[in-house]
């Protein structure tokens, strides 16, 4: 009986421990839960209270304008960082451009290098004298029909038929008339969708057979676009020309240079042919225009065409004669606005005296018999003058230079042929 007393004592109290144990568990845990959350919340709330802190701490620095230098500093950084980075960049594009620069050659290269010759032995404008509708008194015939026109307030040679060829009409046709320097100048006009013309370098009716190997080939074509060359199979293109060029109707220059076997041809202000060593040998001059056909609104227009004999260097002429006598400098019919083909010799003016800086010109205008005193003397000042104008807006100083012009006052040929009118009309470089 004690022991069943003793063994209930003691599961009692086994009981009721346990059920303490775990009342005291619960409540425990009870007791963290609230302590951990109670934790949290003022953790919480800290940081709240630090962000909110930190806010008004940057709204009070902006007022104070604490915040826009930070803020400028910070874009100042940035700047500094881009402009460092800039420069990098430059410095390497620099250094490439440099190196390109060391790579790539210095070129000088003159695409209209041409000096008309000195002395006139052969022009034909024409003249307005010639009578309008008849053949040109200065050429001769060789087939096709060819008359005078007055085109545009000028008179022409006009190509009307077939294929017309002229020749100058000289006394000695028959014999080699082109000197060993010469050169040869003329306008002409092809019309829309025209052929082209043949420059021939010998006499085709009188020189054909002067004992010359490939005489008959000793021709060039020109058409607009570019100048083929047949002796020597050359061909030049001008390269502001394109085939739709070469069909548009329009005035076009051609100069021809010929020194001791070279020869140059130019096609406005271009030089399109250039061969150091000609194979013939010219003798003469023929022109003809391909398939001229005036009911076709196809006729060929020629004017102001002249042969001259190339002469001295210029700066061996100023040591000898002190003087520079130019007639290759043009202008338009009564005025004193510079030709672009006048370019040659002032080009070549310009040079000397860049290379010799003691030189100083005095620029004169001279002009032939035609119209009267008083208009020829105001022309050739204006002429002189223009000169003058120009070779100073191209670099030299202008306490180098002065202009001014003596009208027909000074020939130096007769003014009864138009050879002579042609080297009365010039200009000169007078050494002072």
């Amino acid at each position: 009986m004690k022991k069943l007393k003793l063994i209930l004592i003691l599961l009692f109290i086994v009981g009721f421990s346990q059920n303490t144990e775990a009342q005291f568990l619960k409540k425990l845990q009870k007791h963290a839960k609230k302590k951990i959350e109670r934790e949290a919340e003022r953790r919480a709330e800290r940081r709240v209270d630090k962000q909110i802190d930190k806010e008004f701490d940057a709204a009070e620095d902006m007022i104070d304008g604490k915040g826009k230098k930070k803020g400028k500093k910070k874009k100042e950084k940035r700047e500094k960082r881009k402009d460092a980075e800039q420069s990098k960049d430059d410095s390497n594009n620099s250094n490439k451009d440099k190196k390109a620069k060391k790579k790539a050659p210095k070129v000088v290269w003159s695409k209209f290098d041409f000096v008309p010759g000195d002395t006139v032995i052969f022009e034909d404008m024409p003249s307005s004298d010639e009578e309008n509708g008849e053949f040109p008194s200065r050429w001769d015939l060789v087939k096709g029909q060819v008359e005078i026109a007055e085109v545009d307030g000028e008179q022409v040679l006009m190509f009307i038929d077939g294929s017309p060829e002229i020749i100058p009409f000289l006394k000695n046709s028959k014999e080699d008339y082109l000197p060993e320097v010469f050169t040869i100048e003329f306008d002409f006009y092809k019309p829309k969708e025209g052929n082209r013309i043949s420059v021939y370098l010998y006499d085709t009716k009188n020189q054909e057979n002067l004992a010359y190997p490939d005489y008959s080939d000793m021709y060039m074509d020109i058409d607009g676009s570019q100048v083929s060359e047949k002796l020597n199979g050359v061909n030049g293109i001008d390269p502001k020309m394109n085939y739709q060029t070469k069909l548009e109707a329009r005035w076009i220059h051609i100069s021809i240079a010929y020194t001791k076997g070279k020869l140059k041809v130019y096609m406005d202000d271009t030089r399109v042919i250039n061969i150091p060593h000609y194979t013939g040998k010219p003798s003469g001059l023929t022109l003809q225009a391909y398939w001229a056909e005036l009911s076709e609104n196809k006729a060929f227009y020629f004017k102001n065409i002249r042969i001259a004999k190339g002469g001295v260097k210029y700066y061996d002429r100023v040591l000898s004669e002190g003087k520079i006598i130019v007639n290759g400098i043009k202008f338009d019919v009564n005025k004193a606005t510079l030709r672009p083909e006048s370019m040659g010799p002032i080009n070549k003016i310009y040079k000397m005296m860049v290379k010799k800086p003691a030189l100083k010109f005095s620029v004169e205008g001279h002009t032939d018999a035609d119209g009267s005193d008083a208009t020829n003397l105001a022309l050739s000042k204006k002429r002189g003058e223009a000169v003058m104008k120009k070779l100073i807006a191209m670099g030299i100083d202008s306490a180098r230079l002065k202009s001014d012009g003596f009208g027909e006052s000074k020939p130096i040929a007769e003014n009864t042929t138009p050879e002579g009118k042609a080297n009365n009309r010039r200009v000169e470089f007078v050494k002072f």
